[in-house]
């Protein structure tokens, strides 16, 4: 009788084969669950709320506003967070122009040449060594926070030393009568980044703006726009890259505006507050700062099926000290117990509730 074949110690039939992923070794990067890299949107508040970023080979859908200008803002911070990281960055606009578009990004808020670190004096006591050190350590925590994200101030455009030099591609959609050179530079920026191996040497990103103005002679070729971003989408999965494509739905048919939110890995969009809106202002707090809303109706889920649970779909966009961009959750001021409930309080499964059913 044959021997049975003997499994070395340690070994089982059953075991898993995880590849580790090493941590990314160009600043920018982050490494998340399941394998997934992100990087930076160029908000930190949206950052977190996305789960760390936008992931890599991930294309994303901005739907615009005509009466909210606030998918430039998106655009702005994304691509200078790019800049800032000296990641390439390929950009398409219906402008003759689309390189001045550079000079309206926004600058950092910090940069790492004005962290000047300092010394102690050796005549300190022993409390203020141990003071300095947990000062040194703040500041090496806020460095590495840096590397991958900034604070950008809108007020101040970006110097010149992250623009020149750098590797920037400025495509005008104006006067394209199709798609076929946009694609082609696509094409070719995107076959820098392959992603061949667990090492990232260098990541891009792409930034289309107003993909469906009326002001390009393909507008009215619902058809050619959809196989350019299906085409695009399929080039992103196997490249180390992400886009961000902002497009008015309101300028599409709805069946060709569904079918782009249903290609869009991650899909936001942009809402204009109205002005004057009593009943808005009394609801919400802090009414007066808000410039806009900004949905979240997908989040990407990269290497995985398990959805992404937000704290909240609807976030307020506003300037803080009128210079960085914040998101925020909607707060709902308190309502007067005459008129009902706020918010909160429905769904309570303890002994005090007034409701008959719990809703859980």
């Amino acid at each position: 009788m044959a021997a049975p074949n003997v499994r070395s110690s340690g070994s089982s039939s059953f075991s898993r084969n995880i590849s580790v992923v090493s941590s990314p070794q160009i600043p920018g990067l982050k490494c998340g669950p399941n394998g997934t890299t992100f990087i930076s949107t160029g908000i930190r508040d949206l950052d977190r709320i996305l789960g760390g970023g936008y992931p890599l080979g991930s294309l994303v859908m901005v739907m615009e506003d005509p009466e909210a200008p606030h998918h430039m803002d998106l655009l702005r911070t994304f691509m200078s967070q790019g800049l800032v990281n000296n990641q390439p960055l390929l950009y398409a606009s219906p402008s003759k122009d689309p390189r001045g578009f550079l000079g309206t990004l926004p600058h950092p808020a910090s940069s790492k040449e004005d962290n000047k670190p300092t010394v102690p004096d050796p005549d300190q006591g022993e409390s203020l060594r141990i003071a300095w050190q947990y000062r040194k350590y703040l500041e090496n925590q806020k460095s590495s926070i840096d590397d991958y994200s900034n604070d950008f101030d809108m007020r101040k455009p970006l110097e010149r030393q992250y623009l020149s030099g750098r590797p920037i591609d400025c495509v005008s959609l104006l006067d394209s009568s199709d798609l076929s050179v946009a694609q082609d530079h696509c094409a070719t920026f995107l076959s820098k980044f392959p992603r061949n191996s667990s090492n990232i040497a260098s990541i891009g990103r792409i930034a289309i703006q107003s993909f469906c103005s009326p002001l390009c002679e393909y507008s009215e070729k619902e058809t050619d726009m959809l196989s350019f971003v299906r085409l695009l989408k399929s080039m992103l999965m196997v490249s180390n890259a992400v886009a961000i494509v902002t497009f008015p739905p309101s300028l599409l048919s709805p069946s060709s505006s569904k079918r782009l939110q249903h290609m869009a890995d991650t899909l936001l969009s942009i809402k204009a507050i109205p002005d004057g809106d009593k009943e808005l202002e009394r609801l919400l707090t802090g009414y007066k700062d808000i410039n806009g809303f900004l949905n979240i109706h997908k989040v990407a889920r990269i290497n995985t099926q398990v959805p992404v649970i937000l704290e909240a779909k609807t976030f307020s966009m506003s300037l803080k000290k009128r210079r960085f961009l914040a998101l925020e959750c909607l707060n709902q001021a308190p309502v007067d117990g005459s008129s009902g409930t706020s918010y909160g309080t429905t769904g309570s499964c303890s002994g005090s509730s007034k409701s008959g059913a719990l809703d859980f």
